[in-house]
């Protein structure tokens, strides 16, 4: 194997990437980036009756959308082509049948109600369950007539027995396993189509994949890889199992409902660095964990060592930091680029830029920038109990002066207020609330002075007889 670092992501596309896969992705990118290396997305789509290309279509957009681009695989090329299983039928039949011509294979005629039957009983017994060896004993004479007559077949690994299979997990560390525990399993499907463990480690192999990085729910499927690739001669790449991600309430995240996917992140206004950010402390620590990176940084500073092997836990409220925290950072033109779908047609012409400017550190969703836009050039809406009690304890004689002032000075911000300050005595929060209420309808927002400037005088004025009413 050359000294070049090449891990993969290897999706099957039978539905939206979430949180899950997104931060398995993101973990290898990181490692192939970090070491100048290449990220390459396969594509395990021979599950036929699941995998749809839309979904293939929509991972993709994701991907890239996230920044994580691949430089190897589906739609982007490599000698080691195709990087979609559905297209490696052949490969994947020619060391089938070296298997095959070896003894190492068998093909299991046991049907899918035998096998729950003997797992049940393995249990009931107080053993683990697998494969307890039903057809590795036919005669062989005996399964070729069997197949000759058409009756369905998988085909079936022999593990060698009294075997220990070892392996250094670069995440995990050491790893042992005892070959009589494992129980021979399924490399060929009754319809004919690889299963995973035979294709996966397959073409893991083939492609020159390097590091393996995938969840800890995959760890009791490496030694039976590993034995595969022995059988086959085959290089295998070394594996680190990340520990799995739980939700909230510390059940397995993939059980919540598809609230956790990145289209719907983005469709919510996620920026993309926020999630990378999230999703790179999940399981992984860094130094200096508060500072915001860009994924060039996150990449230059992950190292496998120092991710951590109990389960990591979602958390919607670290995850809305780093929003708040990207968007802080976006420059004027972003921000703009990022909202613009959302406020279009709530906007005045000619006044976006500066609407963007007033609004931008008010908001961490574009949504709440489409509430601004209706806020302050529609209606400031109904006012809720505790801010009409501001209105009311301000009193009419405090917003007819403020009329009386706007009248006098104009949209000139600070003259007006110092003239109402000088009228009615008012100070501070006694001042400063009231006409936050009356311009905005909100106690807070962005600072009044654009406030005033944005929406105009007359505007202004008529927000202002519209408390006096409510006094």
């Amino acid at each position: 194997m050359n000294d070049t670092v090449t891990t993969r992501f290897a999706p099957s596309p039978t539905g939206h990437i979430h949180v899950g896969n997104a931060r398995t992705a993101l973990f290898n990118a990181l490692l192939a980036r970090g070491r100048g290396g290449h990220f390459m997305l396969r594509v395990e789509d021979t599950d036929a009756e699941r995998s749809r290309d839309n979904f293939l279509t929509s991972l993709m957009e994701d991907l890239r959308w996230l920044g994580l681009d691949w430089s190897l695989g589906h739609d982007a090329g490599g000698e080691q082509g195709p990087y979609r299983q559905s297209e490696r039928q052949a490969i994947y039949a020619r060391h089938f049948k070296r298997l095959d011509d070896a003894g190492l294979i068998y093909p299991c005629f046991c049907t899918p109600e035998q096998l729950k039957r003997s797992r049940a009983a393995q249990r009931a017994a107080g053993k683990p369950p697998r494969y307890a060896g039903t057809c590795a004993r036919l005669d062989p004479d005996e399964a070729r007539r069997r197949l000759e007559s058409g009756e369905p077949a998988s085909w079936r690994f022999r593990v060698p027995s009294g075997r220990r299979i070892e392996f250094e997990d670069f995440i995990r560390g050491p790893q042992s396993f005892q070959s009589d525990e494992i129980g021979d399993f399924v490399i060929r499907r009754t319809d004919g189509t690889p299963a995973f463990f035979f294709s996966n480690a397959l073409d893991d192999a083939l492609m020159g994949v390097s590091h393996v990085m995938r969840g800890e729910d995959h760890l009791t499927n490496t030694p039976r890889q590993l034995l595969l690739l022995e059988a086959l001669d085959l290089p295998a790449p070394v594996y680190g199992h990340l520990p799995l991600i739980a939700d909230s309430d510390g059940g397995p995240l993939s059980k919540r409902a598809g609230s956790l996917g990145i289209r719907d992140f983005r469709a919510e206004g996620y920026l993309p660095l926020a999630l990378l950010n999230y999703m790179a402390r999940l399981g992984h620590r860094y130094d200096e964990e508060d500072r915001f990176r860009s994924l060039e940084e996150l990449a230059a500073d992950f190292a496998p060592g120092r991710v951590g092997r109990a389960p990591a836990r979602y958390d919607a409220q670290q995850l809305l930091h780093w929003q708040k925290v990207a968007v802080a950072r976006l420059d004027a033109d972003a921000a703009w680029q990022w909202m613009a779908d959302a406020v279009a047609g709530a906007v005045p012409p000619g006044k976006a830029r500066a609407f963007c400017d007033l609004i931008r550190h008010n908001v961490v969703f574009p949504a709440e920038a489409r509430a601004w836009a209706r806020r302050l050039f529609d209606h400031p809406g109904d006012l809720d109990a505790d801010t009409r009690a501001v209105v009311e304890e301000s009193g009419r004689e405090f917003f007819e002066a403020a009329l009386d002032a706007l009248e006098a000075t104009g949209p000139d911000y600070q003259e007006w207020v110092d003239r109402i300050r000088q009228t009615t005595g008012a100070r501070g929060k006694k001042l400063f609330m009231p006409l936050r209420i009356a311009l905005t309808g909100s106690r807070r927002g962005p600072e009044l002075d654009g406030v005033l400037t944005l929406i105009g005088q007359t505007e202004a004025a008529r927000r202002l007889e519209r408390c006096i009413g409510l006094t």
